[in-house]
């Protein structure tokens, strides 16, 4: 749920990336640190939070061209979920309070059972907090498309994305930060769009 901060004039905006272990939900959110354009002072550092074998990572951003709604800016905090099925409960903790969430599924072959599953714990982890994937909007990522191994797009449309109303996907190597910026890019337009609806309805 987004979060309204009356003294800084933000609407506080949470995108969580999920997906399975060395998917490249980290990948990207080094790249988006690394690359994304704010004023001085605008970009939180970024913090990670490790275990033994899989890690957490979190920062925030205010982007220069930030949109406003009705004079709030909006900054974007972006975190990713520990991979290994292990840590599911770190995973339902950095769901609460997502409005946004980008799914990044490993390209190839040998990851699409992976992919399936972790798909379907997001489902379940959604439905713990009373929420499912039609109440959140999302987006997905198929990464690695640089490796040789990669599955085609249709197959991966088929297994992820074989829906009733299908949600914007895109190809991806986070490596090279090819796809990284268009699939933020569409997550954020696709949030600030409820958003406006959403205030819009409440002023009707």
């Amino acid at each position: 749920m987004a979060i309204i901060n009356q003294a800084t004039k933000e609407l506080q905006v949470k995108i969580v990336y999920y997906g399975p272990a060395l998917g490249g939900k980290t990948t990207n959110l080094v790249q988006v640190h690394g690359n994304v354009q704010t004023a001085q002072g605008s970009k939180g550092k970024l913090v990670s939070l490790a275990t033994s074998s899989d890690r957490t990572l979190f920062f925030d951003f205010l982007p220069i061209e930030a949109v406003a709604i009705k004079g709030y800016k909006t900054k974007f905090q972006l975190y990713t979920v520990p991979g290994q099925v292990i840590y599911n409960t770190t995973r339902q903790l950095v769901l609460r309070g997502v409005d946004g969430i980008v799914f990044v599924a490993d390209s190839q072959y040998e990851k699409m059972q992976d992919n399936v599953q972790s798909f379907a714990n997001l489902e379940e982890n959604l439905r713990s907090l009373n929420l499912s994937m039609v109440d959140i909007p999302y987006v997905l990522q198929y990464n690695k498309r640089d490796l040789p191994n990669a599955a085609p797009m249709e197959y991966m449309e088929f297994l992820l994305n074989n829906r009733e109303v299908q949600v914007p996907s895109f190809t991806g190597s986070a490596s090279k930060c090819e796809g990284v910026f268009e699939t933020l890019n569409m997550i954020t337009r696709m949030l600030l769009h409820k958003f406006i609806n959403e205030s819009q309805r409440r002023a009707a």
